[in-house]
């Protein structure tokens, strides 16, 4: 591949001294199947991997199964992880958030514990104890919560405050695949500006996707990148659980 939009990203890794991790949150697990699957198929063409985000309350008993297939004929490259619990949006006002700071601890913890355990039905120890919140927003409530149950990676954007909770590790993307700028979507030649940018040997790089969201062309300009990350020698590919 030689697409013009990666050569910034391309020059950066020619140049950093040491290997890049990176790893791949996809988000919206339960939504968008047959775009899902289009995307584990682009992944498994490259042999990289990638993290799942599933949503508990739209995880129905034929994509658990197709789940569990594909995560056991992969060889440990695609991992799965709880994505709150109805993907619901609880604020009365401001921005969208599903454990925010209008829910109770006692209802955080009950919604967190129940798709704790739907998930835990249809995967058992496949199941990572990493928690993805929807819309990237929790409180210090939501991290109290995640101890309690036994989740010890909280996995948000980066710009997010840190919680600093003891035993709490905070996995977080820096890249968003559909990033906007002043209400447009970043173009393709600035969102690999902006990955370049990010690209550093010092603590991994997170890029967050949306399978329901990626049409074809989406989809080719998603491969593109991961023939770039599979071929470069500066470059690993990583499971969040492994870092």
């Amino acid at each position: 591949m030689n697409s013009l939009w990666l050569d910034p990203l391309r020059r950066t890794f020619d140049t950093v001294e040491g290997p890049v991790s990176i790893f791949f949150r996809d988000d919206d697990v339960g939504w968008g199947d047959a775009r899902l699957f289009e995307l584990l198929d682009l992944f498994a063409e490259r042999g990289l991997p990638i993290d799942l985000a599933v949503i508990p309350q739209s995880l129905l008993p034929r994509l658990a199964m197709q789940l569990r297939t594909r995560v056991e004929a992969t060889s440990a490259r695609i991992s799965l992880h709880q994505h709150g619990f109805a993907h619901i949006n609880h604020q009365s006002v401001g921005r969208k958030c599903e454990f925010g700071n209008e829910r109770t601890l006692s209802t955080q913890y009950d919604d967190i514990a129940l798709g704790q355990q739907q998930l835990r039905e249809e995967f058992g120890e496949l199941l990572d104890p990493i928690f993805t919140p929807p819309w990237n927003r929790c409180t210090e409530d939501t991290g109290r919560c995640l101890l309690e149950l036994g989740l010890r990676v909280l996995s948000r954007e980066s710009s997010a405050v840190p919680l600093n909770l003891p035993d709490l590790a905070e996995q977080s993307v820096s890249i968003d695949w559909f990033a906007h700028r002043k209400g447009a979507r970043l173009t393709r030649e600035e969102l690999g500006q902006h990955f370049a940018a990010a690209i550093t040997t010092t603590r991994p790089i997170g890029v967050m996707l949306h399978h329901a969201r990626m049409d074809r062309e989406e989809c080719d300009a998603a491969n593109e990148l991961l023939t770039l990350l599979a071929t470069h020698e500066h470059v690993r590919c990583r499971l969040m659980r492994e870092l």
